[in-house]
């Protein structure tokens, strides 16, 4: 266990409530994170201090309020190692960006008989789209067969590649079976064919260090709000040539570079796909989220996850009645469960009866519950607040939870 994390819950003011006469246990991160006060602030001093529409003006407000958006744009390249901040686009979520590429990529370069590769174990997110794309151009989905523990093997991805394939889009960690994908292998795979490699790092950006080059991916999708920083603001990042050939889908003011009656050019890149006046507040917020993570590091926070959840799976597979999903190693972040003969809403109810905060239902991934031959599941999800602690606190409540179901 690492516990030098641990000493960090007093910097999230949420953390010090009661819930139902217990201290509050958090375990829901992989819906949304808590937020440290430094965040909180940040985003509190520029409403006080700066707040003004960026871009548009060149007073003191406006020119401050442009400098620090910009200045968030430039640290979240440099924690994904993005070659440059032009190919760092504010989004409102993961959802929106994954959106932005079916529609500004998809649309533009995929035609009838194209093939775009997915997983059965892909959220919502990076699933409906696809289809929406596939539906538009008359091009076909292909899903890669999983193993019985919710891997996946290169093999099985090989099987799925071929020269039809235009997208490969793949989530780097499970939202629900805490599975880490072979995001590198696969890239190389879609490359191969001349297939674009898309990845969804919802789950994977907040608890591990970010490599867009080592990854030799093409499009990046992730959100704030799941890694400490404000909701409604999420990046999409894409290979600079990538992002300059496809076309904008949001249209409007500060995307433009020319505009008359007839017609209009766009605007050279972040701009091009940043229509309208951005979360400025949330930018800035996830800028602080960034410095926040970076300054406890990456690395770090990537191997409290895994003990956490490995240990967290490892006890809860040892509780009569309990079954647990995904494999036991290695894994990140969530744990997802049942208990024999107890609805995961019911359970999800008790456990708050204790503090206990956990997502209970298909959590977004109703393909995936199809695979598991499950209506949905309790699912526990850690981060860096979290410690073993917590999962005392966990496998107590469960039991408790059995025992009162018995009765």
């Amino acid at each position: 266990m690492i516990t030098e994390l641990v000493d960090i819950t007093g910097d999230f003011p949420i953390l010090k409530r009661q819930i139902n006469g217990h201290r509050l246990v958090y375990l829901d991160s992989a819906a949304t994170s808590q937020k440290p006060q430094s965040v909180i602030d940040r985003v509190v001093r520029y409403y006080e201090t700066s707040n003004a529409n960026v871009l548009r003006s060149v007073h003191t407000l406006a020119e401050e309020s442009t400098v620090a958006m910009e200045e968030a744009r430039e640290k979240i390249a440099r924690f994904i190692h993005a070659n440059s901040s032009r190919e760092v686009i504010f989004t409102r979520g993961t959802t929106e960006s994954l959106n932005t590429i079916a529609r500004a990529w998809g649309d533009k370069f995929l035609e009838a008989g194209d093939e775009i590769v997915l997983s059965p174990m892909e959220h919502h997110s990076n699933l409906i789209p696809w289809q929406q794309l596939a539906k538009r151009v008359g091009a076909h989905l292909r899903f890669i067969d999983l193993n019985g523990d919710g891997t996946i093997a290169v093999d099985a991805v090989k099987k799925q590649i071929n020269n039809r394939t235009r997208i490969v889009s793949l989530s780097a960690v499970s939202n629900v079976l805490g599975t880490i994908n072979p995001i590198a292998d696969v890239a190389k795979l879609a490359h191969e064919v001349g297939a674009v490699m898309v990845v969804d790092g919802a789950q994977s950006v907040p608890h591990q260090p970010t490599d867009v080059q080592k990854w030799d991916i093409d499009f990046l999708a992730f959100s704030g709000h799941k890694m400490l920083g404000p909701t409604g603001i999420g990046i999409l990042w894409g290979r600079e040539a990538l992002l300059e050939a496809a076309d904008p889908v949001i249209f409007g003011g500060e995307m433009i570079a020319y505009v008359d009656q007839d017609d209009a050019t766009w605007a050279e890149l972040p701009a091009k796909f940043e229509g309208g006046t951005p979360h400025i507040a949330g930018a800035i917020g996830l800028g602080a989220a960034v410095d926040y993570l970076s300054d406890i590091g990456m690395s770090r926070i990537e191997e409290h996850s895994r003990v956490l959840a490995e240990e967290a799976y490892r006890r809860l597979a040892n509780l009569p009645g309990v079954v647990v999903y995904g494999p036991a190693y290695p894994r990140t972040s969530v744990v997802a469960f049942n208990i024999a003969g107890i609805h995961p809403h019911d359970v999800s109810q008790v456990l708050d009866a204790h503090g206990i905060a956990i997502r209970a239902g298909h959590h977004c991934a109703q393909p995936l519950m199809h695979w598991l031959d499950v209506g949905a599941t309790a699912r526990a999800s850690f981060y860096l607040y979290n410690s073993d602690r917590d999962i005392d606190a966990l496998v107590d409540a469960i039991e408790a939870t059995k025992g009162y179901f018995k009765r």
